[in-house]
């Protein structure tokens, strides 16, 4: 049963693209998923993600300080300014450019603990970088997320912040809090968090996709290449920086794929709460969540086939 469960987990991007398929030839199968059930799906991630989550892992931060400060700053500067650049430079829709941008001030998602294990990155530096920026990201995405896209459509960054709290923050708190006061039935409850989660994000995508199908045909190509150009300036630019810092390798792989993999979930969630009267701002995520996925696993691969290499060498 549990290998079951592990494959059903692994094969994720599987599920969504199916799910988006479906959705888009079928609406009626997740048209009614939308609103109310987004946010609940998503808070659900973050309640698991609060319950594997210990009082000690925050002291982890004492520990690698500058790591998690310059993979923080780039999450938060390098990539919403990416985003920027690539919707001006392919003359993206508003509604499109605001929705890449919105990904792009998003914080690393828990797949990428995955990715970064499979590297032989840092897993413990992906988690607290996952954790921090997830949290930290609370209070500086809106401001910078409105500085960014203000000028393509009218962005409320308070609004943004109290929808952050609601389906991060509070979610979260609760999930270390159960952990803290009752550690064995959470470790009994939380094994099931990632089957939970990739269930809520199949239902996420599969919503959006069934209310903004006429739309997604016609921009495909175009959503395509910016998510494209998007995660792979992250990956390349999160490794390069971090390399000019002169950190190890196993560090500069880490900050390469928290930068490269934002949370789609998250940005797609935000951009249904927040801006109801233009959909087509959170079909970006959906691209996004897709091929984040394959371009990081394909990325993994080839750093675990290189550290691997270097061990045969030795």
């Amino acid at each position: 049963m549990n290998r079951i469960l592990e494959a059903f987990v692994n094969l994720y991007p599987v599920w969504i693209i199916s799910s988006s398929l479906l959705a888009y030839l079928y609406p009626p199968a997740f048209a009614w998923f939308t609103g109310d059930f987004m946010v609940f799906g998503l808070s659900l991630v973050m309640l698991g993600m609060g319950f594997t989550l210990r009082i000690d892992d925050f002291k982890q931060l004492i520990k690698m300080p500058g790591a998690v400060l310059l993979g923080f700053f780039i999450m938060y500067s390098v990539m919403p300014v990416a985003a920027w650049t690539i919707g001006h430079v392919l003359d993206l829709e508003p509604e499109l450019a605001v929705g890449l941008i919105l990904l792009g001030c998003c914080p690393g998602g828990t797949a990428s603990n995955v990715i970064a294990y499979i590297a032989k990155a840092n897993v413990a530096l992906s988690v607290i970088l996952t954790t921090f920026s997830t949290l930290g990201g609370i209070i500086v995405k809106p401001f910078v997320f409105e500085a960014l896209a203000g000028h393509y459509i009218p962005v409320d960054p308070w609004g943004i912040f109290i929808t952050m709290v609601k389906i991060i923050l509070v979610p979260v708190a609760i999930g270390v809090f159960c952990n803290y006061r009752f550690p064995q039935s959470v470790g009994k409850i939380s094994i099931y968090g990632p089957y939970v989660s990739v269930i809520s994000i199949i239902f996420i995508a599969g919503g959006i996709v069934a209310q903004s199908a006429h739309a997604i045909a016609e921009y495909v190509g175009e959503l395509f290449l910016a998510a494209s150009l998007l995660h792979i300036l992250g990956f390349l630019l999160g490794y390069s920086i971090t390399k000019l810092f002169k950190y190890d390798e196993r560090t500069c792989r880490t900050i390469s794929i928290e930068t490269g993999m934002q949370n789609g979930g998250l940005a797609a969630v935000l951009a249904k709460t927040n801006f109801p009267a233009q959909p087509l701002v959170a079909v970006p995520a959906i691209f996004s969540s897709v091929i984040q996925t394959i371009a990081g696993g394909i990325l993994a691969a080839y750093w675990r086939w290189k550290s691997k290499s270097k061990v045969d060498k030795k």
